[in-house]
Protein backbone atom coordinates (compact mmCIF):
# COMPACT_ATOMS: atom_id res chain seq x y z
CA UNK A 1 0.00 0.00 0.00
CA UNK A 2 1.07 3.50 -0.68
CA UNK A 3 0.06 6.49 0.70
CA UNK A 4 1.20 8.99 -1.87
CA UNK A 5 -1.20 11.64 -2.66
CA UNK A 6 -3.39 10.88 0.20
CA UNK A 7 -4.12 12.89 3.12
CA UNK A 8 -1.84 11.37 5.51
CA UNK A 9 1.39 11.94 3.15
CA UNK A 10 0.11 15.85 3.72
CA UNK A 11 -0.62 15.55 7.32
CA UNK A 12 2.56 14.08 7.62
CA UNK A 13 4.84 16.79 5.16
CA UNK A 14 2.98 18.98 7.64
CA UNK A 15 4.08 17.52 10.85
CA UNK A 16 8.00 17.85 9.80
CA UNK A 17 7.34 21.50 8.51
CA UNK A 18 6.24 22.69 11.67
CA UNK A 19 7.93 19.96 14.11
CA UNK A 20 11.53 21.26 12.44
CA UNK A 21 10.93 24.74 11.43
CA UNK A 22 11.44 24.07 7.76
CA UNK A 23 12.07 26.88 5.65
CA UNK A 24 9.79 24.75 2.73
CA UNK A 25 6.19 24.31 2.30
CA UNK A 26 4.66 20.74 3.46
CA UNK A 27 2.98 20.87 -0.29
CA UNK A 28 6.86 20.93 -1.72
CA UNK A 29 8.25 18.12 -0.18
CA UNK A 30 8.82 15.42 -2.43
CA UNK A 31 7.48 12.58 -1.75
CA UNK A 32 10.30 10.32 -3.10
CA UNK A 33 13.38 12.36 -1.83
CA UNK A 34 15.64 11.29 1.09
CA UNK A 35 14.41 12.85 4.69
CA UNK A 36 18.07 12.10 5.41
CA UNK A 37 21.15 14.05 4.65
CA UNK A 38 20.57 15.13 0.30
CA UNK A 39 17.04 15.49 -0.10
CA UNK A 40 15.11 17.28 2.32
CA UNK A 41 18.63 17.61 4.44
CA UNK A 42 17.97 16.57 8.22
CA UNK A 43 19.97 15.02 10.15
CA UNK A 44 20.62 12.64 13.53
CA UNK A 45 18.74 15.13 16.17
CA UNK A 46 15.87 16.30 12.92
CA UNK A 47 14.91 12.73 12.86
CA UNK A 48 14.64 12.16 17.05
CA UNK A 49 12.58 15.17 16.98
CA UNK A 50 10.63 13.80 14.27
CA UNK A 51 9.79 10.44 15.88
CA UNK A 52 8.93 12.22 18.87
CA UNK A 53 6.38 13.94 16.95
CA UNK A 54 4.72 10.47 15.28
CA UNK A 55 5.01 9.38 18.05
CA UNK A 56 2.95 11.72 20.23
CA UNK A 57 0.90 12.58 17.27
CA UNK A 58 0.25 9.02 16.59
CA UNK A 59 0.02 6.55 18.95
CA UNK A 60 3.25 4.25 18.66
CA UNK A 61 6.90 4.42 19.63
CA UNK A 62 9.47 4.88 16.91
CA UNK A 63 12.69 3.39 18.53
CA UNK A 64 16.18 4.19 17.81
CA UNK A 65 17.51 0.75 17.61
CA UNK A 66 14.85 -0.27 15.33
CA UNK A 67 16.80 -1.85 12.13
CA UNK A 68 13.98 -0.43 10.05
CA UNK A 69 14.57 2.76 10.63
CA UNK A 70 16.43 3.58 7.56
CA UNK A 71 13.55 1.95 5.47
CA UNK A 72 11.27 4.09 7.61
CA UNK A 73 13.24 7.58 7.30
CA UNK A 74 14.08 6.99 3.93
CA UNK A 75 11.66 9.72 2.78
CA UNK A 76 8.39 11.06 3.02
CA UNK A 77 6.20 8.86 1.95
CA UNK A 78 7.72 5.75 3.53
CA UNK A 79 7.29 7.27 6.88
CA UNK A 80 3.65 8.14 6.12
CA UNK A 81 3.25 4.52 4.60
CA UNK A 82 4.88 3.17 8.29
CA UNK A 83 2.35 5.72 9.77
CA UNK A 84 -0.31 4.04 8.34
CA UNK A 85 0.40 0.81 8.94
CA UNK A 86 1.25 1.25 12.95
CA UNK A 87 -0.86 4.13 13.80
CA UNK A 88 -2.99 3.57 17.06
CA UNK A 89 -4.81 7.19 16.79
Amino acid sequence: MTTADTPLLQEVAALLVDALNLDTLAADIDPQAPLYGDGLGLDSIDILEVALVVSKRYGFQLRSDDEQNVRIFSSLASLADHIAAHRTV
